[in-house]
């Protein structure tokens, strides 16, 4: 079956659509689009049939909980969004960035755990460098953040792991080794705590992406025969080690981290019974934005504050 190639002559088309469209793709909805960009809906409703008539195509639909994106419309959502980013910085003509003068919003993706590492530091910096910068955190996703980079939605992503993908250039930034949180007072610990112990006692595991296959911990006591408890996985590193502080429960997490709640929580930390592999938190971003002069920046200050933890 042959399909036809359309041509589109761009000066019968009214640009604006695809604003409106890549806006319409995001919210789902005619009403919070139409609100977002401060027009009526029915001159959102008019524009979403033009924007039908020329991809011909329904684009979205009505389904259960709203208004959802047909397969041509999915296929659409990175390509314009990278499009569009790529045309505000054509017109924004940046050459330069001037940080002190800046009022830019960037957006960073990180997990709670880097975030809580990270922000402290940076933000010292941004004080003093970029007082008027202003920072935008979400979630990382592994599963969507090189979708997103792609696109602009993030500008930097920070992590310790990152899954590969194409036109994204990633740099390692701060290695970070493991240590093993025991409440004070714990029955079964003394002064350190041996290979048979770390698999006898009960484990919380925090799995961000809520995984449940074998982690570091798992594999280092497989290669002795052992196997260990997980009595509670949850995806946020916040409440571990409040979990730690009040049960039996041992947590296994990085240094930086736990030395940063045991100064306020009861908790000891104990070096690893085995030794465990280290591992490096770093950024990564879309290649597309390399010499991007803010990106650059904001990079950098990433990095600075990174080293600082």
């Amino acid at each position: 079956m042959e399909v036809a190639v359309r041509d589109i002559d761009l000066t019968q088309v009214n640009l604006n659509l695809l604003v409106y469209l890549d806006t319409l793709l995001t919210e789902k909805s005619v009403t919070r689009a139409a609100h977002r960009l401060g027009i009526t809906q029915s001159a959102m409703s008019h524009n979403l049939r033009q924007l039908r008539d020329i991809f011909g195509d329904p684009l979205l639909v009505r389904g259960k909980g709203g208004m959802q994106p047909t397969p041509r419309a999915e296929q659409l959502v990175l390509p314009l969004r990278s499009g569009l980013q790529s045309l505000r910085r054509t017109l924004e003509g940046e050459s330069t960035f001037d940080a002190a003068a800046s009022t830019r919003r960037f957006v960073l993706a990180a997990g709670d755990a880097v975030a809580m590492l990270l922000l402290p530091p940076l933000m010292e910096r941004l004080q003093e460098s970029g007082p008027n910068v202003d920072l935008d955190v979400v979630p990382f996703d592994g599963r969507r953040y090189a979708g997103q980079l792609e696109t602009g939605e993030v500008d930097v992503a920070i992590s310790a792991f990152f899954p590969d993908a194409p036109a994204v250039r990633m740099r390692k930034q701060r290695p970070a080794s493991f240590v093993c949180v025991v409440r004070e007072g714990h029955p079964a610990v003394g002064e350190t705590l041996d290979l048979a112990t770390w698999a006898r006692l009960p484990h919380v595991l925090v799995s961000p992406q809520g995984t449940g296959g074998p982690g570091i911990v798992d594999r280092a006591l497989a290669k002795h025969g052992l196997e260990r408890r997980v009595a509670v996985r949850i995806r946020y590193f916040l409440a571990a080690p409040l979990l730690v502080s009040r049960t039996d429960l041992v947590l296994t997490t990085t240094r930086a981290l736990a030395e940063m709640f045991a100064v306020d929580l009861p908790v000891r930390l104990i070096p690893p019974p085995v030794e465990l592999p280290t591992f490096s938190i770093g950024t990564a971003w879309h290649e597309r934005v390399a010499k991007d002069p803010a990106n650059v920046w904001i990079r950098q200050q990433v990095a600075a504050a990174l080293k600082a933890i």
